[in-house]
Parts: structure tokens; sequence; C-alpha cells
């Protein structure tokens, strides 16, 4: 790898990575020029990322430009019901499931495949509990009610795997966040098609649906809000990521996804979570995302959530 030049060594804090020479984050560090990136075919619109001016500060990886984007992603969502005594297990104090119905929680599996980024291309599979906004104390419908009208959720990431070391010294090193290494592939054509393999080249999940109906939306017009909850070096953190949504399907309770478990990591935590029943399926085939790093939870202090 150190001779051969389709890939150049950078510098992340204590760690080295290679990058694809060329690629966009050899050209721009995270700090692109969006007259660069709109050259792009793959990139289209990129107005909306024009709303964000980048900033540098100071990481857990050295000076960082933040927020990061990412130009042309798609990503594929399954929303489960899950027992709130298994979820709870898993969830750290003081975070709160968000419970839809009694005695239940809400998991979300989701792959992402992001074709063009600040980062190089990259797939990420990600397994979140549905949370409760930090200080919430009212009822639980009326926040998922809320939640869905808004499009903004709260979510606690259990495991966040990735394809590419770039994606993985970030997430692990930037956020704080519980990455590894695993090969995953997602498309979306007449159908919905994804996977992820466990070690040694095995299968851990692998994913087959019809495609939902689609609506092409404008841009800008249906932009979600993720904030992720996790403890970064003992200090309770919240990041940000929003979401504009171009062309995006769903269908709930769906008869048809197929979704098998083959006994790797990922299946063995959603097994261990109880997530069985299907309340929802979500395919966004092009979307436009900006992640901005964690801050501290400016919030209602930890003892009072």
């Amino acid at each position: 790898m150190e001779n051969d030049s389709r890939f150049t060594e950078i510098q992340f804090g204590a760690q080295k990575v290679n990058v694809i020479t060329g690629g966009f984050y050899d050209r721009f560090r995270s700090n692109p020029d969006l007259a660069e990136v709109a050259k792009n075919p793959l990139a289209g619109n990129i107005d909306f990322f024009r709303r964000f001016p980048k900033i540098e500060m100071d990481s857990r990886i050295g000076p960082t430009w933040t927020p990061n984007f990412y130009y042309r992603a798609s990503t594929v969502q399954l929303l489960y019901l899950a027992p709130l005594a298994r979820i709870r297990r898993m969830l750290p104090q003081p975070l709160q499931p968000l419970s839809p119905l009694p005695g239940h929680g809400l998991v979300a599996l989701t792959f992402f495949h992001y074709a063009l980024c600040d980062n190089n291309p990259y797939g990420e599979v990600s397994v979140a509990v549905v949370i409760r906004r930090p200080g919430e104390r009212g009822s639980h419908w009326r926040e998922l009610a809320e939640a869905m009208r808004s499009e903004s959720f709260h979510a606690h990431v259990l495991a966040l795997p990735v394809d590419t070391e770039i994606a993985r010294v970030r997430g692990v090193y930037g956020y704080h966040l519980p990455k590894w290494l695993a090969p995953i592939d997602l498309q979306i054509g007449k159908d919905v098609r994804a996977s992820i393999s466990a070690g040694g080249g095995s299968a851990d999940l692998t994913l087959q649906a019809p495609l939902p109906r689609m609506e092409q939306v404008p841009s800008q017009s249906r932009i979600g809000t993720s904030t992720l909850i996790n403890r970064v070096d003992g200090v309770w953190r919240q990041t940000t990521a929003l979401s504009n949504k171009l062309n995006l399907g769903h269908e709930t309770m769906p008869k048809y996804v197929r979704l098998e478990r083959h006994g790797g990591p990922l299946t063995q935590l959603l097994n261990g979570l109880g997530a069985n029943w299907l309340l929802r399926f979500d395919v966004i085939k092009d979307t436009q995302i900006v992640l901005h790093m964690p801050v501290p939870l400016a919030a209602t202090p930890a003892a009072e959530w």
C-alpha cells in the first residue's frame, strides 16, 4: 500500500490513514471549494450546502473543518418495535427510549451509501435506539407525533460499521462512535438490496425488498434532523445531521421486506434487542446531508433527564 500511487497517506491526530489520491479528501481536506464540487456530475444542485459555512474547530483528531458534507447519498431504514426491557439493558443512563406502545420502544436499522462526500465514497450501517429528547416529560405519543411532523428525531447509536478506513477513524476518534470495518453494499433499483458481512467474509445481514412508491420533491422542501446523543470523554454530547431529502418513499407495516440474519455482530445486536416487529420501511434514493461535529449537550442537566 505504501508504494501504491492510488492512495495518499494523511494524518488524523495520532492516526495515519490512506485516502484516494486526487479524491475529495486529498484535494480539499474537508474544506471544499463548492464551485469545484459543482463540476462533478454526481453533485447535482448544491445550493443546500451554501447555507452552512464551514468553520475550523478543535476536535479529538486535531483541527477539523465542520460541518461535513455528503453531496449525494442514499439510505434505507427498517424501523422495529422492540421490548423496552431489552432496550433499557443496552441504553446508557440517563437516556430514555421513546415508547409508542406500552412496554415497547423503537429500534432503527439503517443502510447508507455516500456516493459523493468530503470523506470520499463509503458505506455505513447503523443500529440505533430512538430516544426521548433530553429533559422531555410529557406524553410519549405527543413527542412521537411532533417528531414525525417535524421529521426531527433523537437517537443513541449502538453500532455503526463502515467500509473505509477514513470513515472508521473519523467516526471513532472524532465522534466517539462504535465503528469498525466491514464490507457493505446498498443497491436501489427496481428493488432494494443491501448487505453487510461479518468477520472472515461471512454474511451478517442481507436485505431484499420491493421498492415502495417513490416521490421526487423540490430541494429543501423536506429537511429532516437527526440528533445523536452519546458520551464523549465523559461528557454528554449531541451530533446533529440535517438531510435534504429529494427522492423518497415508505411503506407502513410492510409485508414483503425480507431481512435475513446470518449470525454476525449486527444480527446478534438486533436479536438481543428483540427487534422483530417491523413497523415501517423507508427508502431515500437521493438525499444531501450536513453532519456537524459533536458539541456539549445544551439541555437539561443529566441528573434531571
